[in-house]
C-alpha cells in the first residue's frame, strides 16, 4: 500500500473503535446510572429489557478495541494495560458485576433479591463509566514514562484533579446518553419521569464540560497546541456545541430518536478532540514528553499492519452489520412478556 501511512490508518481505525464503543456502551451505562432512579419492579425491569438484547454486543467494541492496539500498536498495549493493571481489573470486575446483575435479577420473585441486585447494577455502571472516564484523563494529561517507556500507577496514583474530573465529566455524559435513550424506548409514565431527568442532566454535563476546557486550557496546554497553531481544528468544538445544543430541541419537537443521535454525535466529537490534541502520541509522557509512545515508536512492522487491515476490512464490516441487524429487529418500545428479564 504505497503512499499511503499505515500508522495513521490504524490511529484512526483505533479512534473509530473506542468511538464505538463509547457511543454504545455509553448508553447502556447510563441506564444502569440511572436504574435506582426508576419507581417499582415494573420500571426497573423495563429500563433492564431497553438494554437486555445490545448490552452484551455493545462491550464487543470493547474486545475489538483490545486487539487492535495489541496488534497495531503491542508497545502501547503492554505499558498502557501494564500501568493501569489495577484499574483495569477494577474496570472489569465492574463490568462482569453488572453482567451478573443483569441475569440473576429476575431469578427469584423476592424483592429483597431484586433491591440487591438492583443496587449492584447501578454501583457496576457507574464505577466502570467512573474509570473509563478515570483512564481517558490520564492517558490525556500524560502518564510518567520512564527511559524504558513503562510507568506503573496504583488506583490512588490514578485520581489527580484533572483526570477526575474527566472522569466527573463522562458520568454525567453517559448518563444523559442514557436517560435519551431511556426516552426514546420507554413509554407512558416511566417515559415522562425520564423526560424530566434529562435538563438537569444536561446541566451538570455543561457545568463539567465547562470545567474540563477551562482546566485543559491552563493546566494541559499540550492537548491545545494543535488547536492554536492550525485553526481550521476549531471546527471540531463548534460542531460539538452545536450537537450538544441540538438535544435539546430536538426533545422540544418529538423527535427523541435525533436527540439521542445528538448525544452520541456528542461523544463522538469530544473523543476527536482528545485525538486531535494528542496526535501522534497515544501515551503522552508527562514530565518527559520525548519518551511519549507515538504512532511512530510503536507500531507494529509495515506487514503485520497491512495483514491486519485487511482482517479488519473482512471484520469490521461483518460487526457492524450485526449490530445494525440487532437494533432494527428490537427497534420500538420495550414491552414485557414470559420472556422478559
Amino acid at each position: 500500500m504505497e503512499g499511503i501511512d499505515l500508522r495513521v490508518v490504524w490511529f484512526l481505525l483505533l479512534g473509530l473503535i473506542v468511538t464505538g464503543y463509547a457511543v454504545l456502551d455509553g448508553f447502556d451505562l447510563g441506564v444502569g446510572m440511572l436504574h435506582l432512579a426508576l419507581k417499582g419492579d415494573e420500571e426497573r425491569r423495563l429500563s433492564i429489557n431497553a438494554i437486555g438484547p445490545v448490552w452484551d454486543g455493545n462491550e464487543v467494541w470493547l474486545v475489538v478495541g483490545g486487539g487492535a492496539v495489541f496488534a497495531a500498536f503491542p508497545e502501547v498495549y503492554s505499558t498502557v494495560f501494564s500501568g493501569f493493571y489495577s484499574a483495569f481489573m477494577l474496570l472489569l470486575l465492574a463490568l462482569v458485576f453488572r453482567a451478573v446483575a443483569i441475569e440473576f435479577r429476575s431469578k427469584r420473585p423476592s424483592a429483597r433479591w431484586r433491591r440487591g441486585w438492583d443496587v449492584a447494577f447501578a454501583f457496576g455502571s457507574t464505577l466502570a463509566a467512573f474509570l473509563i472516564g478515570l483512564a481517558l484523563g490520564n492517558l490525556a494529561a500524560g502518564v510518567p514514562l520512564d527511559t524504558t517507556r513503562n510507568f506503573r500507577l496504583g488506583l490512588v496514583d490514578l485520581l489527580r484533579p484533572y483526570p477526575v474530573l474527566v472522569a466527573v465529566t463522562t458520568v454525567a455524559l453517559f448518563a444523559l446518553h442514557g436517560s435519551l435513550y431511556l426516552d426514546l424506548k420507554l413509554a407512558g409514565a416511566p417515559q415522562e419521569r425520564v423526560k424530566r431527568w434529562v435538563r438537569p442532566l444536561m446541566i451538570t454535563f455543561i457545568l463539567c464540560y465547562a470545567f474540563v476546557t477551562v482546566a485543559t486550557l491552563l493546566y494541559q496546554p499540550h492537548l491545545a497546541d494543535r488547536f492554536r497553531h492550525q485553526p481550521v481544528w476549531f471546527l471540531v468544538p463548534a460542531l460539538t456545541i452545536l450537537a450538544i445544543a441540538n438535544i435539546p430541541r430536538e426533545l422540544h419537537h418529538g423527535h427523541e430518536f435525533r436527540a439521542f443521535l445528538s448525544s452520541g454525535a456528542a461523544i463522538a466529537l469530544l473523543l476527536s478532540l482528545v485525538a486531535i490534541g494528542l496526535f501522534p502520541n497515544i501515551v503522552y509522557s508527562d514530565p518527559f514528553p520525548e519518551r511519549s509512545l507515538t504512532i511512530y515508536n510503536s507500531a507494529s512492522s509495515n506487514g503485520t499492519l497491512t495483514i491486519m487491515l485487511i482482517v479488519a476490512a473482512i471484520g469490521m464490516p461483518l460487526v457492524v452489520g450485526y449490530t445494525a441487524m440487532i437494533y432494527w429487529i428490537f427497534r420500538g418500545k420495550v414491552r414485557l412478556d414470559r420472556h422478559s428479564y
